[in-house]
């Protein structure tokens, strides 16, 4: 056993526990009952931890520790996703910088500089995750661009290209002009934006009922050079005359007719819809069904195509405005209105996406749906928190043909080939230079590549062996958990249920662990552009990874978005502190110094089992059984942030502030020390294994310098091997201690300790001397609660310093004079401080900073009921005034039940 040094430095100490961990081969699948295998969700090789990363791989790590110490065949798979745009987007600027174009470099030589790129910095994050202590199987990383992965993205490819589930079509997609490629509907994100609506007035070919023009309003007047029609209501009486006219387009002189469809709002802007198929689904939709012509006006840059005059060549905005600048000028612009709108925005560079019609490969979802719902409705796959079933079940109902071709080098290329020769083309697991129908050398293969989702979707799978060898999966798929963001439910969870169930025919995980999402303190979004963002490794740096991980464990609730208390230098913009990681930090600290505490008071420690020999020892042994309960089945069940204050509350007020203090007598009595220590050491010992899967670093330092404990033995009193690392030990299982469990004990006890309580705040409060003797007299209507704490009362009165206690029924019972009052649920305690406290100037001075702090209070809420203040200053001072109106509200509280104490 190693010494303890006299203060934990988590910077000293967890990368060498760390390389501990590395050096030995438990991250690694072991043989045990039962399987827990995990997939992380792959983060991109150009990532780097974020908070939402760190909950995330916190949460992944406490449920493996847990199922590795109960004996289970765990496994944790990790690996990176070679992220396709994001990864091309960054190369793509490399280059540049260095002088180089993608283009000229050629399709080949990118790719090759894609590699070297994901080599270079594909690590950082695996570095990171390993950092903060995650037990994750690192000798087998996977990446969805190795050889053997990239034959199962193919192999899906093929067979649902064969079933018809994949083809290619001419259709409106998300396209997005700086990144040059289609965007899927689940990755364009949505931005509210202050607009216009611009009324256009359009030239009637022939004037109808002496009406020779009608007006059309738009938010994109850009995309009229494109107009094939204009569409009506069919419940509009007032435009059924104009059905089947006729209008001559502005500019371009193309004569378009107005119909009738219901896709139309009466109530928008004038009742006119100009129908722009080639840049609009729901313009596409009536395009179809009154065959429209379809015409694309911008090529793929968003840039106005040839053909159009003096508007050629220029880019969406400023075409807009020479299109505006036209109709004015020619008496054609009616007016302009403002207007906010949502519009489409590419998930990756936040560039505006242009609905724009082009060739692209889809996958036809309704054959894929039905299993995907039913395996939520059936509960064969169960969401955590259970809300999140809703958001997937309303998505899978609504579900649109995937497009997952990606005008991109990086990637999977997609795997078809055309003969230029005969016209052959098919979809195949290997690559061809020779027509297999007419022998031809003129086969080339599809330019495009697969969205990165369409490889990700496979990863509880593809990771472990299939295709080539499916018997690797057995007993380890479905996987346990999937712990992800409530964001790519749709882009991901559906995807993978979907292709696990059409290739497996079974579900690929059991859970689903939707973790909060992580808002910076005033309730935004993080972002390191807001300067609002926390890296997590400032974090580790400062405070320890068991503190950063025990604080965003605590953060768990049913609660989705929560806040993190960060801190930030108004000035420099740097990370100052976080209050809730410092209390976290604290908490380890108090593991640690009571644990010290406990091993240099171990002088000949010989094992044996606890034994209950005081009411004290009853109660932390049962206390211990029931919180092993709790933070067994609080892992299990993904109640993080509960199991999180369950733990810290045992650890810090039941072990450290009460047992470990009242023990401290007995372990200088000769006749009662060995049992107790037998005692401190099983409830360390136990307390360390609970704590592990949330705050492994410092439980497993304090392991190294513990002594066996019951734990390590047998009924028949032979030592089994005991575990080299706490990671490997085996753990607290309920079952083992539920004979511990005694309410009655836990019930006396807890009588027992609400009196010492009060009399240790009374003594705090009034700042009396620990060792000045005081009289106590307890008033109960409970006769079971009386009978109890006359048998606690030689207890009471050791710990508490108190030198006489009487317990009382209410019948003709009177206030002792000179006494404070403090209220419990069932009695009455009266502490008698007599001469050494002056109540009447307490009372006097109690009453004067009630009515100060009310008279402050009273400032503060008038300042917030001035619809000026709040309406015009800015939100953080709003939101101080609002905390400082509720921080006196509870001081006038305590103030007001502190005078109650004295009445």
């Amino acid at each position: 056993m190693e010494a303890m040094e006299k203060s934990y430095d988590p910077a000293a100490s967890e990368p060498a526990i760390l390389q501990r961990w590395l050096a030995s081969d438990s991250y690694l699948r072991h043989p045990g009952k039962g399987d827990c295998t995990i997939t992380i969700p792959p983060p991109n090789v150009t990532g780097i931890l974020h908070a939402g990363h760190a909950l995330d791989d916190a949460i992944q790590d406490a449920i493996v520790r847990q199922a590795r110490m109960r004996g289970r065949s765990t496994r944790w798979i990790f690996g990176t996703d070679h992220a396709g745009i994001a990864t091309q987007t960054r190369v793509d600027k490399k280059l540049k910088e260095e002088g180089v174009s993608r283009l000229e470099l050629g399709r080949e030589k990118f790719i090759e500089a894609c590699w070297d790129w994901t080599r270079e910095y594909g690590g950082i994050i695996q570095e990171q995750i390993k950092r903060m202590g995650c037990s994750v199987d690192l000798e087998h990383e996977r990446f969805t661009m190795d050889a053997d992965y990239a034959q199962a993205v193919r192999r899906v490819f093929v067979d649902w290209y064969r079933d018809g589930l994949i083809y290619r079509g001419r259709r409106i997609v998300n396209w997005c002009p700086s990144c040059k490629t289609a965007i899927s509907d689940d990755e364009a994100e949505y931005h509210a934006e202050a607009g216009h609506l611009w009324l256009l007035r359009y030239p009637l070919a022939e004037p109808v009922e002496g009406v020779d023009h009608i007006v059309v309003a738009t938010t994109r007047p850009e995309t009229m050079l494109g107009d094939t029609g204009i569409a009506v209501s069919p419940k509009d009486p007032a435009k059924a005359a104009f059905v089947g006219a006729t209008v001559v387009l502005p500019i371009v002189g193309r004569k378009i007719p107005i119909f009738a469809d219901y896709h139309v709002d009466p109530g928008f802007g004038t009742g006119y819809v100009k129908v722009t198929p080639a840049h609009d689904p729901n313009d596409y939709a009536m395009g179809e069904a009154h065959g429209l012509e379809s015409i694309n006006i911008f090529d793929e840059r968003a840039r106005v195509v040839e053909g159009y005059g003096e508007f050629s060549g220029l880019d969406r905005d400023e075409a807009r405005e020479r299109i505006v600048a036209w109709f004015s000028e020619h008496g054609l612009l009616e007016r302009v209105e403002d207007h906010e709108h949502s519009v489409m925005h590419c998930y990756r560079c936040d560039s505006s996406l242009e609905p724009w019609l082009s060739e692209q490969w889809f996958v036809a979802v309704d054959r894929l749906r039905g299993p995907a719902t039913e395996a939520v409705t059936s509960g064969a796959v169960t969401f955590h928190p259970k809300r999140w079933e809703q958001t997937y079940l309303t998505w899978m109902a609504g579900v649109k043909d995937w497009c997952i071709s990606r005008q991109l080098w990086w990637g999977h290329r997609i795997p078809v080939f055309y003969c230029e020769d005969c016209g052959w083309t098919d979809a195949l697991i290997e690559d061809v230079e020779i027509c297999p129908v007419c022998g031809g050398r003129h086969v080339h293969q599809d330019e495009n590549v697969l969205d990165t989702w369409f490889s990700s979707q496979l990863w509880t799978f593809a990771t472990q062996g299939w295709p080539q060898t499916p018997e690797a999966l057995e007993g380890h798929h479905p996987t346990t958990a999937l712990v992800t963001a409530r964001d790519i439910i749709a882009l991901w969870v559906a995807r993978m249920i979907m292709s696990s169930l059409y290739f497996l025919g079974e579900v690929p995980f059991h859970d689903v662990v939707i973790y909060p999402t992580i808002l910076a303190a005033d309730g935004s979004r993080m972002s390191k552009s807001k300067g609002n963002g926390v890296d997590p490794m400032d974090l580790i740096e400062r405070y320890g990874a068991d503190a950063m991980r025990f604080n965003l464990l605590s953060l768990c609730t049913g609660n989705q978005d929560v806040r993190f208390d960060a801190e930030f230098d108004p000035k420099t913009g740097d990370f100052v502190r976080s209050a809730r990681t410092e209390q976290a930090r604290a908490f380890v600290t108090k593991i640690w110094n009571a644990s010290r505490f406990l091993l240099l008071n171990m002088d000949g420690y010989t094992p044996g089992p606890p034994v209950a020999d005081t009411a004290a020892d009853a109660w932390i042994l049962s206390r211990l059984a029931k919180t092993a309960a709790a933070v067994t089945d609080g892992i299990a069940g993904y109640a993080f942030g509960d199991t999180a204050r369950t733990i810290h509350g045992f650890v810090w007020n039941e072990v450290c502030d009460w047992y470990i203090e009242v023990t401290k007598t007995r372990l200088k009595d000769v006749s009662s020390r060995a049992q107790t220590q037998r005692n401190l050491i099983f409830v360390l010992d136990v307390s360390l294994r609970l704590l592990h899967p949330l705050m492994p670093f410092v439980t497993e330092a304090i392991w190294g310098s513990m002594p066996a404990s019951w734990l390590d033995f047998s009924r028949d009193g032979q030592s089994h091997e005991r575990a080299e690392q706490l990671m490997d030990a085996a753990w607290p299982e309920p079952e083992a201690l539920s004979a511990y469990i005694d309410e009655r004990s836990e019930r006396a006890f807890e009588l027992a300790r609400s009196v010492v309580a009060a009399v240790r705040s009374t003594r705090a409060r009034y700042r009396l001397s620990p060792r000045a003797a005081l009289g106590v007299r307890v008033r109960t209507q409970v006769p079971a609660v009386a009978e109890t704490l006359r048998e606690q009362a030689d207890f009471i009165c050791g710990i508490a310093a108190v030198r006489d206690l009487e317990v009382s029924s209410a019948d003709g019972f009177h206030k002792p004079t000179g006494s404070v009052t403090v209220v419990e649920p069932d009695f009455d305690v009266h502490v008698i401080v007599g001469d050494l406290v002056d109540l009447e100037a307490e009372r006097l001075r109690l009453a004067r900073e009630i009515e100060r702090a009310r008279a402050d209070l009273a400032g503060v809420e008038r300042t917030l009921s001035n619809q000026g203040f709040i309406s015009k200053a800015a939100p953080e001072i709003v939101s101080r005034k609002r905390n400082r109106a509720r921080e006196l509200t509870e001081t006038i509280q305590g103030l007001v039940d502190q005078a109650h104490e004295l009445d």
